[in-house]
């Protein structure tokens, strides 16, 4: 009797670069279930980050992690660490590079005050985002980027052919048209989709809210109110203050704003390509009519 090998759907074991909100950086070779040991992160949500799946584009905000799904950077945020997948991978290397460049901030001024409390998070005095939220703008700068390279790709390939075919219309022409017809059609719905999910998040406040990792964290920690929690020091956001904010969501909006506007460009200039291709056919058609009728006339 031949015995049946079932194929699961999740890959055994993957690669992670793991950074905490210390500036540390590891590898982790992990399956699943070690790696929802250490974040507790469900596994549905798991599996929209698995490669082999692959699911379309997603940002979730959950109760303790953000998960994120965008492209080739599927990554887990907390409200201390980021988890990203497969950072030897050619087009993750730059997001990595990234990562350590600026997403921790290294505080020169701490000198013997080493018993902060676990409520007391650490901010930069310039930029008081939280960890999650810096680590989240690093990753959707890093896809509105990488889509929008795609698209000057297709630009600097597309406009001479389409040139040169007003000049020439062969065979090889078209077939270059043909495909990058495809190419353009394949990545205006990539991009769609992330624009998509920005969009999502900016209509619903909380949806917003729930990207505040920091902020859940500190009020499941302590049950201090406003008027009872003590004052804050010169580099760390007391308790109050988190519940203080915990409505306001003008900065992750802002944020949001800022990138949804930048894909929305990049879809644009898709838009614009595509136009450009279809007015280029309906050209080549009308030479092609005239060549047709001067045929007629003359037989």
């Amino acid at each position: 009797m031949t015995s049946i090998v079932r194929k699961t759907s999740i890959s055994p074991r993957n690669t992670w670069i793991k950074f905490d909100n210390n500036g540390h950086s590891s590898l982790l070779d992990v399956d699943k279930y070690e790696l929802m040991r250490q974040v507790r992160v469900d596994a549905r949500d798991l599996r929209i980050l698995d490669p082999i799946l692959a699911y379309p584009s997603a940002i979730l905000g959950r109760e303790e992690v953000i998960v994120l799904n965008l492209e080739h950077i599927k990554a887990i945020i907390t409200a201390k660490e980021v988890f990203l997948l497969d950072p030897t991978d050619e087009d993750v290397v730059p997001v990595v590079r990234e990562l350590q460049r600026r997403l921790f901030i290294i505080d020169t001024n701490q000198g013997d005050d080493q018993n902060n409390t676990s409520l007391e998070v650490e901010v930069d005095e310039d930029d008081e985002s939280p960890f999650e939220i810096r680590a989240l703008e690093i990753f959707l700068e890093a896809i509105c980027s990488f889509l929008d390279a795609r698209v000057a790709d297709l630009e600097m390939d597309t406009y001479p052919t389409l040139d040169e075919l007003t000049t020439m219309i062969s065979g090889q022409n078209l077939d270059k048209i043909r495909k990058l017809k495809s190419k353009i059609t394949r990545l205006t719905a990539r991009v769609q989709k992330v624009r998509e999910e920005i969009e999502h998040l900016m209509d619903d406040d909380e949806d917003m809210a729930d990207l505040y990792l920091s902020r859940k964290l500190v009020s499941a920690l302590s049950p201090i109110s406003d008027s009872g929690a003590s004052s804050p020091t010169t580099k760390s956001k007391s308790v109050a203050t988190y519940l203080r904010d915990e409505n306001d969501v003008d900065e992750i909006e802002m944020l949001l704003e800022a990138y949804y506007m930048q894909i929305d460009g990049t879809l644009d200039r898709l838009y614009t390509l595509r136009g450009y291709i279809d007015d280029t056919e309906d050209y080549m058609n009308i030479q092609i009519d005239n060549h047709r009728n001067q045929l007629i006339q003359v037989l």
